[in-house]
């Protein structure tokens, strides 16, 4: 995919690697609206990145609201207008943009512990943060992205934790197996549409999640390298699919003397 003038949804953007794909995306052109739930992190984050980037404060576990902003911000038949038009992309824009070309679902949350301290209220906020509103925000954007002449791209951010299992984190595993599991079915059931779908699978990063969750090692990977390792899956060519990557730290820990 060409990214330049293209259309992105990113969740999760205020923070972490969902502010550094934002930067990633924009850099090479593309327009993100840019999702999550604080607003004052989005309009800093919009400061700082300018026009191409459309801030939008919605809770993606709020599914009226989700269907209300994406059937009032898109159109599969509109043309694309030009990007800061729909000002803070408020559910009442009048002017829809065209089809969206990049769907990044990367918000998530995590809640730890041994799975009888782990109350039902974490474990239903990890299912359906992590699993239940990815599938809900991508059912209203799969039928625009169907009508779309070109190559389309959603990309759904997993974990390590959602290709093996450990102790004290069966809630999140489970929510992000579920993620790999809806992401394989996807990708081969939009294949013939041109709908590309890719599950990444990322190791410790250095971000807020790791800093609120422990588990922080002094060689934890870089946001920036996880954008620019998106990057290069959006631009691989319309017949060639990355379906699955795992992204880790080659050495977690420096070897010991």
């Amino acid at each position: 995919m060409q990214l330049n003038g293209k259309t992105a949804i990113v969740t999760g953007a205020s923070s972490g690697i969902g502010t550094e794909f934002s930067r990633a995306l924009i850099a090479k052109g593309c327009h993100v609206f840019g999702l999550a739930r604080r607003g004052d992190r989005l309009q800093q984050l919009a400061d700082r990145l300018g026009e191409l980037f459309t801030p939008v404060i919605l809770d993606i576990n709020d599914y009226e609201k989700v269907e209300k902003w994406v059937r009032n911000t898109f159109s599969a038949s509109s043309g694309t207008k030009s990007p800061g038009s729909a000002g803070l992309g408020s559910p009442n824009a009048s002017s829809p943009y065209s089809s969206p070309d990049i769907l990044i679902n990367n918000a998530g949350i995590g809640a730890f512990g041994a799975v009888d301290e782990l109350s039902h209220e974490q474990w239903d906020m990890m299912i359906q943060t992590n699993l239940t509103a990815v599938f809900r925000l991508t059912r209203l954007i799969v039928p625009l992205m169907k009508q779309h002449a070109a190559t389309t791209h959603i990309v759904n951010i997993a974990s390590v934790a959602g290709l093996i299992g450990n102790p004290n984190i069966s809630g999140y595993n489970a929510s992000k197996f579920g993620l790999r599991g809806f992401s394989e079915a996807l990708f081969k059931e939009l294949r013939e549409y041109r709908i590309k779908v890719t599950c990444i699978f990322p190791g410790s990063i250095a971000t807020e999640f790791f800093d609120d969750h422990g588990g922080t090692h002094p060689n934890m990977m870089q946001g920036s390298d996880v954008a620019n390792t998106l990057i290069h899956i959006l631009e691989t060519p319309d017949n060639f699919l990355i379906d699955e990557i795992t992204l880790r730290p080659l050495i977690p820990k420096p070897p010991a003397k």
